[in-house]
């Protein structure tokens, strides 16, 4: 069988060349496609020919399998001088080792994580952020948390427990009147009772503004660097405690509950002198109403001076603007957090301290019975007096369950001013920024948490990886 071309066969099939020798295009044999003018194109073999595309290979101005269109990117690469998948783009930095690719996150999210240098990301939260984020700022830093509060509630223990022991001496002896007592026996117990009882309210009463101010103030200086990743001693949170300005801001909102309550109790009492009984106690029970729902919106618009008070550092009516705009158009969702926060604090407070009041009773608190026999032999139900062992029961239990709970309250309240001021004035950028900084001073610090002012310098690009979000 001859390799040359036979009959019918075309030029630059396998007939068409010798072996050993390569394959030439030969000369047209018969006329190609026609232009519109006329005019047409010879027609050369196709196998390897000139201007045929061989099986598999693209033609001239076409692309082929797999092949881009020349000036064009390819299938799953970019055109020239930008970056392609997984790749930096020009004069860009790499993620570090570790990191996920800016526009590439983890399975399941949509976006890198955020980052949390203190244990809280710093992004918009949710009601479990701010649950658990609280526990976590106490567990990374207990000594400004736990050992500050334990010893400030120790101090208001130890004092509270002699006010409490004469406290409740008084009640025992008023509540031990006996039935057929003389109008003298009557009017020399309460004279005790009023020189040895009501002196005490009102320094109760200053002692927990004041115990109070020092804590709250403490906890969240220590909380707001906790944020940052950053670990402060007690004497640090104690300088930025700002405890006459927080002392300043309870009084000021206790004279605001005063001011909301006190036209009611004026009313009612003028009422009730005049004998108009049945019109005070119609205003009493529907204002006093009222007032408790004028009293908690109140409250939770205000819920937030404290944090900016001591974060900001800024005047007493201005905290109580800033958290009165912080609080607006977000009224439910702080107060529903605030409540939830509120039933566990007091679930938590409940269970620790339950075991110290059965224990107070049996050692004879004031609040037990005793049973003792009169002179016909029967017996009869009387208060028992209270004793020492009773109340420092007593008082070990509330230290330990304030110990646990306040520092939880303070911290919530300043997960949710944090989130606030994230929500409407993007503060987690300046939060970001100012966590890759080392050893804050006072005025840094403050000018991160102050509306409108540059934190400090983050460190220089190159010094170290970014997470990036």
């Amino acid at each position: 069988m001859s390799d040359n071309a036979g009959p019918g066969q075309e030029p630059g099939q396998p007939g068409d060349t010798q072996p050993g020798q390569p394959n030439q295009p030969s000369q047209p044999t018969q006329p190609g496609p026609a232009y519109p003018g006329g005019e047409t194109l010879p027609r050369y073999p196709s196998p390897g020919g000139y201007g045929q595309p061989s099986y598999g290979q693209p033609g001239y101005g076409q692309s082929g399998y797999g092949q881009p269109p020349y000036g064009q990117p390819g299938y799953g690469q970019p055109p020239y001088g930008q970056p392609g998948y997984g790749q930096p783009g020009y004069g860009q930095r790499p993620p570090p080792y570790g990191a996920p690719h800016p526009g590439y996150a983890a399975p399941g999210y949509g976006w890198a994580p955020a980052p949390a240098p203190g244990g809280v990301p710093l992004r918009p939260l949710g009601v479990g952020d701010i649950l658990s984020g609280a526990f976590t700022l106490i567990r990374r830093n207990p000594a400004a948390t736990l050992g500050m509060t334990a010893i400030i509630q120790t101090i208001s223990a130890i004092i509270g427990a002699f006010i409490s022991y004469s406290e409740l001496s008084s009640l025992h002896n008023v509540a031990s009147l006996p039935a057929g007592a003389t109008p003298a026996q009557v009017r020399h117990v309460l004279g005790q009772f009023a020189t040895s009882f009501l002196p005490f309210v009102p320094v109760q009463i200053a002692l927990a503004i004041v115990f109070q101010a020092v804590l709250t103030g403490m906890l969240t200086g220590a909380l707001g660097h906790g944020l940052l990743g950053d670990k402060i001693t007690i004497g640090q949170a104690w300088r930025i405690a700002r405890v006459p300005s927080v002392i300043g801001l309870s009084l000021l909102l206790l004279g605001i509950v005063i001011a909301i309550w006190l036209p009611l109790a004026i009313i009612v009492l003028v009422l009730a002198l005049a004998h108009v009984t049945v019109a005070a106690v119609l205003i009493g029970v529907v204002g006093g109403i009222a007032l408790i729902i004028v009293s908690i919106w109140i409250s939770v618009r205000l819920a937030l001076a404290v944090p900016a008070l001591v974060l900001e550092d800024t005047g007493v009516v201005t905290a109580l603007k800033r958290s009165w705009e912080l609080v607006r158009g977000s009224w439910w969702r702080i107060f529903g957090i605030s409540l939830l926060a509120a039933i566990v604090v007091a679930f938590i407070g409940g269970v620790l301290q339950f075991p110290f009041n059965i224990l107070s009773s049996l050692a004879g608190g004031g609040s037990g019975l005793t049973s003792i026999f009169n002179n016909t032999g029967t017996t009869t139900a009387s208060v028992a007096a209270p004793t020492v062992l009773s109340i420092v029961i007593g008082s070990v239990g509330s230290i330990i369950a304030a110990t646990v709970t306040r520092p939880i309250s303070a911290g919530v309240t300043v997960l949710l001013y944090t989130d606030m001021r994230i929500r409407k004035e993007g503060l987690d950028l300046a939060l970001n920024q100012a966590s890759q900084a080392q050893a804050l001073t006072g005025n840094e610090f403050r000018n991160v948490w102050r509306p409108g002012l540059p934190g400090p310098a983050g460190p220089p690009p190159g010094s170290g990886p970014t997470t990036p979000y």
